[in-house]
């Protein structure tokens, strides 16, 4: 068995520091090889590593100019790294030197759905369908492409026509499961992510289990973060029109029974499981959230029913932090994932 065919095995168990390392030790026998550094490239993205990926995809390039595969290993690491315009550059190079590969249009799709151009992403998913309509691969492509661009009924098509072909596929559930969180189907979500957790307990971070948390905050903190300055806002008006306040306590009222009802439509259905997987994640900053935004809707309320500056004044302080600690969490998980 070669160092490659190892590495391919060992990746699909998971073990991504074992791959790597039987690649590293393959390409001192055979340094310079263009496909065995286009598969190191593809272990690294896998791993989450897209800066390192991308180096040895372009040395890939550089001992190979003509090779597809590393373009369009350098093409998905640009992807990952959001550098749109030289992804689709890349998968567009890919295609044209294998253009009866259907992986690489399927990369150029995934390259023109991250710029945005949605027409040219699906031509480009539908071209790689021409040489197998029942890849799954493919199928799946098309799905993510519909699904980014917010043709959900498209996307759900797509994905269940790939699961017709591989009912099992992880790929295809996982895509399922995020379809229905999108449409706040939360029990559906959440047992699709409960079964695929089950059968592929490496293929899940805790923020996939965890989504229903992680969403309701991001929820609150987008509605807060309007709502609140609004209701102050409308209530500093109160010298230059009369009923400044009254508007402004009916929009702090509003704005709590929104956030309340959201945060019940989405968090009842979840059950237990995402308040589980919690520990998983920057716990101080995720409960700084948690308690920020629990404090704020209360206040709104308060200020609705009361009129008085202090708990307006406290909910701004309240959405401040909640907006704060969200953005450095976002940032240690992102940190974390590389």
């Amino acid at each position: 068995m070669t160092a490659a065919s190892r590495a391919r095995l060992l990746v699909e168990l998971g073990r991504f520091d074992q791959a790597e390392a039987e690649l590293r030790l393959g390409l001192l026998n055979r340094p310079g090889d263009p496909d065995m550094l286009a598969l190191l490239a593809a272990v690294l993205r896998l791993d989450g590593r897209h800066g390192d990926a991308l180096a040895a995809a372009e040395a890939a390039i550089e001992a190979g100019p003509g090779s597809a595969g590393a373009h369009a290993e350098r093409a998905e690491n640009l992807i990952a790294l959001s550098r749109t315009r030289e992804a689709v550059e890349a998968a567009s190079e890919a295609a044209r030197l294998r253009p009866a590969e259907p992986e690489v249009h399927r990369v150029l799709a995934r390259a023109h759905a991250a710029g945005r151009d949605f027409g040219r992403a699906r031509a480009a998913a539908r071209q790689a369908l021409a040489f197998d309509p029942r890849s799954v691969p493919s199928l799946l492509t098309l799905a993510e492409v519909e699904r980014v661009a917010g043709r959900r009924r498209a996307a759900a098509r797509a994905t269940r026509a790939a699961l017709a072909e591989d009912p099992e596929h992880p790929g295809g559930r996982w895509l399922i499961a995020l379809l229905n969180a999108e449409r706040l189907h939360v029990g559906e979500a959440m047992r699709g992510l409960r079964d695929l957790a089950v059968d592929h307990p490496a293929r899940l971070r805790a923020e996939a289990l965890a989504w229903p948390i992680l969403g309701v905050l991001a929820g609150l903190r987008r509605g807060l973060a309007v709502g609140v300055p609004l209701t102050l806002a409308v209530r500093l008006a109160t010298p230059w029109w009369s009923l400044a306040g009254l508007f402004a306590q009916g929009i702090a009222l509003v704005v709590a029974v929104v956030m309340l009802t959201f945060t019940a439509r989405v968090l009842l259905p979840a059950g237990r499981m995402p308040w589980r997987c919690l520990a998983l994640l920057p716990r101080r900053l995720v409960v700084t959230e948690l308690v920020a935004a629990g404090v704020s809707v209360p206040l709104l309320v308060w200020y609705a029913m009361s009129a008085r500056w202090l708990p307006l004044a406290l909910a701004v302080a309240a959405v401040s932090a909640l907006i704060i600690s969200g953005a450095f969490r976002m940032r240690v998980t992102s940190l974390n994932s590389r």
